[in-house]
């Protein structure tokens, strides 16, 4: 069975490192991991290069530790791939930079590079990486390319849209799925650069957004979508028949093409689907506890970040309750990022349902509703092409909702297969 080629777009706080854990330990068959993106979003994109360093960093750590104490090493498709790792956008399209610091931590990692910064490496390939905002006088002529022929990526001078453009490419149509677990601006200027490349994306699967949930960041929208309103809006827009018809204004991008080769495959995974799928901290703790009292790098490493996870989420908990902060037994924290990489292992497997070519808009623009995710829920018949003969809207109804031509096709994801199951599955696989 040839893999499933995939390109993970990614602003690495804890559940994106999750993710990305969980491709890297896929066996050689599942996934081949060509490219992994960076953008701003839960942290600045500088934090996200350092979290991204330190990942593969400690998996040097801990394939070693695992040979050298006679266990099985796993992580075949990290040995066997060897992904590009590139630094994209520091801020989004046209809007005010919004970050999550306040829940990861300002490194995204819950602090873990001053509680362990054993784990850290030192910061001597910056140079090697795209640096938007860095000056040619700031990396010397000279700089040594510290890099070991071991290492586990391949650092990339290009911004990441160019990279992910050069992945689509040099792999044939339809081959690569983009997994995107953070705001959409890279893939946003990868589409605007040159869209016809892009669309020969096999599938683009992305956590974003909130369809009859309430939102995490407003009352009506969900982070990765808030973060760039403009990018998600413009990335959904490609999956239209007509994407003038849902593409939003933009100072700094020109429009689509008024013709393009073939429509977006866009799968997403809303709060509504993955706040549901939980890594409960006592099964967490039976399964990776063991490990870190034998010294496994990996464990120990992860376990302060996402122990400062679960009491964050304990004291959300305790306010939401009107109490004082206090000690809970049995805390969760929600797969969001995770669930994403998990269809792509297990996508083959019954149990996994969507429903496709919801015309399903992003508002760009709201003052109270930026990054929302608006449906049409009115029970109006959609006229037929012939019925229209012509016409631009259908009486009574303005933007085009009704009109058989306008409006996104996207597919949203409602139901996986064990759900109650896929917490354990993910950490076994990652850890033992």
């Amino acid at each position: 069975m040839a893999p499933e080629k995939i390109i993970i777009d990614t602003d690495p706080g804890v559940d994106d490192i999750l993710a990305l854990l969980l491709a890297l330990s896929a066996s050689a068959e599942e996934i081949e991991l060509l490219l992994v993106s960076l953008t701003f979003g839960n942290i600045d994109v500088e934090n996200c290069l350092r979290n991204a360093v330190s990942l593969f960093h400690v998996l040097e750590k801990e394939l070693a530790w695992r040979e050298a104490n006679g266990k099985p090493i796993g992580y075949e498709s990290l040995r066997k791939y060897k992904p590009i790792l590139a630094v994209g956008a520091e801020q989004p399209l046209d809007e005010q930079l919004l970050m999550a610091d306040y829940f990861h931590g300002i490194d995204g990692l819950g602090g873990v590079h001053s509680k362990a910064p054993n784990f850290t490496p030192e910061n001597v390939f910056r140079h090697l990486f795209h640096s938007p905002s860095a000056s040619s006088a700031e990396i010397p002529p000279d700089a040594p390319t510290p890099l070991p022929n071991e290492c586990l990526f391949t650092p990339s001078a290009a911004p990441a849209y160019l990279e992910i453009l050069s992945q689509l490419k040099s792999n044939p149509p339809n081959t690569v799925t983009i997994v995107a677990i953070g705001p959409l601006t890279n893939l946003a200027l990868a589409a605007a650069h040159d869209p016809e490349t892009f669309l020969r994306v096999k599938e683009v699967v992305i956590m974003s957004g909130t369809i009859d949930m309430e939102g995490n960041v407003t009352p009506t929208a969900e982070f990765n979508s808030y973060a760039d309103a403009v990018a998600t809006a413009r990335v959904f827009a490609l999956t239209s028949p007509s994407p003038r018809s849902t593409v939003p204004p933009c100072k700094s991008l020109k429009a689509y093409p008024e013709t393009l080769p073939s429509k977006l495959n866009l799968t997403i995974f809303p709060l509504d689907l993955t706040t549901m799928h939980l890594l409960n901290e006592a099964e967490f703790n039976s399964l990776t506890g063991p490990l870190k009292e034998q010294g496994s790098p990996l464990a120990q490493w992860s376990n302060v970040f996402i122990h400062a996870t679960f009491r964050k989420m304990e004291s959300l908990y305790a306010a939401a309750a009107g109490e004082s902060v206090k000690r809970i037994q049995d805390v969760d924290i929600s797969l969001h990022d995770p669930l994403c990489v998990w269809y792509m292992i297990t996508k083959h497997l019954d149990g996994w349902k969507a429903v496709d070519d919801r015309d399903i808009r992003v508002d760009a623009t709201g003052q109270w509703t930026r990054g929302m995710y608006v449906v049409d829920r009115r029970t109006r018949r959609k006229p037929t092409i012939e019925e229209m003969a012509g016409q631009e809207e259908v009486e009574g109804d303005c933007d085009g909702w009704l009109h058989p031509a306008w409006g996104n096709r996207v597919r949203q994801m409602v139901e996986s297969p064990d759900r109650d199951k896929i917490g354990g599955d993910m950490i076994r696989r990652i850890f033992l």
